[in-house]
């Protein structure tokens, strides 16, 4: 028997200013304001974002629904000059039948079985870097992590590092990630596209030279050439099994490739995605485990008894379990997506109740994630929460990391495993000490660390 809808009775939200409506508040920072909309006004909230009103969501059972109904109900929202410029038309922002279309043509690249065959890339790079660490050596943690993940998504994506140029492309995502966190916080985010601003020149720039490398790539494959240091000769999957060469050989139902333009687009999509999430939730959980000293020590016995010192591999992924744990917890505290948004098409039910076409509904991880009512002391690092047999019962979509329904993001499962894979060959051989101790996140294209994080590293005790 379906379970009974939830009543939608949306109130009235804070009062804003003439045409900016909330989004002084909301730039200044969005994760207090959104806190606020749940706290204080309930779980359906109407509030303005420059001159569109919006509907915010807080309870699990209408964000379900608003999930679940994302693919034809709702408009991806087209706001946000900077990501448009860095995906384009990719899967992330396109919708109806075009977003079908790309959606089944990308989503085999990324099917359980062909995200196990990059385990060995993942460890491998995670241990190409651990073995490059000293005990008591210093340094950025989330420069490191990015370090790690770009060369798994590099590796996996074109099938080997690209040298020198990897340095090079690291820098223009990073630049273009700094772009997006301006537009979000201010202003910029409902200014027109032709306004000339700062920003946005550094911001085009940087994407001269993502698209100049994706061209280069994408044209040497077509031709049959190499495309880096020596495809898969790095241990990487090999041209045959990276995801640009099944990016260049799907076809969707009527036989039809996808455009050079288009295989850009998702190339990069799935870069961005790839690596910047992924080496932010690492970050997260370094800094969480240097502050549980319990929950590391256990971490550490777990991977002593199922792995007995030698790499982890996919198959070994189910026996972590507490390792998964801290990764899930992780989530939960520290999404690196935190807001999912659409635009209201005409006939949009919510609740039973009829939502206004071109209304912006939107929902966010961090506030759902740390709702006292699903989760007992929210702020506390508890990886307990998820062992069988703990005593509270979580909702079904109080936590949802990576989104839901048809359009919940196609690469979970390997960033999922990746991020056990790499916390298991890190915490192996080395412990990381983390300063400052108490960090707030800062809002950007996902949600990092406001200030440098220092990782100190101490040589674990050998069992």
């Amino acid at each position: 028997m379906p379970a009974q809808t939830l009543p939608l009775r949306p109130v009235r939200g804070p009062r804003g200013l003439p045409w900016l409506g909330n989004l002084p508040a909301f730039g200044k920072d969005p994760l207090t304001f959104l806190t606020r909309l749940r706290d204080e006004f309930g779980d359906a909230v109407t509030w303005s974002l420059g001159p569109r009103r919006s509907l915010f969501l807080s309870h699990p059972q209408h964000i379900a629904e608003f999930l679940r109904s994302r693919d034809g109900a709702f408009d991806v929202l087209r706001i946000g000059w900077a990501v448009r410029q860095l995906v384009g038309d990719s899967v992330l922002l396109t919708a109806g039948p075009e977003w079908r279309r790309k959606r089944g043509m990308v989503q085999p690249a990324v099917r359980p079985r062909q995200v196990r065959r990059f385990a060995p890339v993942m460890v491998d790079s995670a241990l190409g870097a651990v073995g490059r660490w000293r005990d008591g050596d210093r340094f950025d943690l989330q420069r490191e992590m990015t370090l790690v993940t770009q060369r798994v998504v590099l590796r996996t994506l074109f099938g080997s590092d690209l040298g020198d140029r990897t340095r090079d492309l690291g820098a223009a995502m990073a630049a273009a990630e700094r772009a997006i966190a301006t537009e979000i916080r201010g202003l910029p985010l409902v200014l027109p596209d032709w306004v000339p601003l700062p920003y946005r020149r550094r911001h085009l720039d940087a994407v001269a030279v993502i698209d100049a490398e994706m061209r280069r790539l994408i044209g040497a494959r077509r031709a049959g050439a190499d495309t880096g240091d020596g495809a898969g000769a790095d241990g990487g999957p090999g041209r045959d099994g990276d995801l640009l060469t099944r990016l260049l050989a799907a076809r969707d139902e009527e036989g039809r490739p996808l455009s050079a333009r288009e295989v850009r687009d998702e190339a990069v999509t799935l870069w961005a995605a790839g690596h910047e999430t992924t080496s932010t939730a690492l970050t997260w959980i370094w800094y969480l485990l240097s502050r549980s000293p319990g929950a590391r020590a256990r971490l550490e016995d777990e991977l002593d008894r199922v792995l007995g010192g030698r790499p982890a591999t996919a198959e070994d992924c189910e026996q972590l379990v507490w390792t998964r744990q801290i990764v899930k917890e992780s989530l939960r505290m520290y999404p690196p997506v935190w807001l999912v948004p659409a635009e209201a098409g005409q006939g949009v039910v919510l609740g039973g109740r009829a939502i206004p076409a071109g209304t912006v509904v939107w929902c966010s991880q961090w506030t759902a994630h740390r709702d006292p009512r699903w989760f007992r002391d929210p702020t506390a690092f508890r990886p307990e929460r998820w062992g069988d047999g703990a005593p509270d019962i979580i909702p079904e979509h109080a936590w949802f990391p990576f989104g839901g329904g048809s359009r919940g993001c196609i690469g979970a499962r390997f960033a999922q495993m990746e991020a056990t894979l790499l916390v298991a060959a890190v915490a192996q051989r080395f412990r990381l000490d983390v300063t400052p101790k108490d960090v707030p996140p800062r809002v950007g294209l996902v949600l990092q660390p406001a200030v440098p994080l220092i990782a100190t590293v101490r040589a674990r005790p050998r069992p």
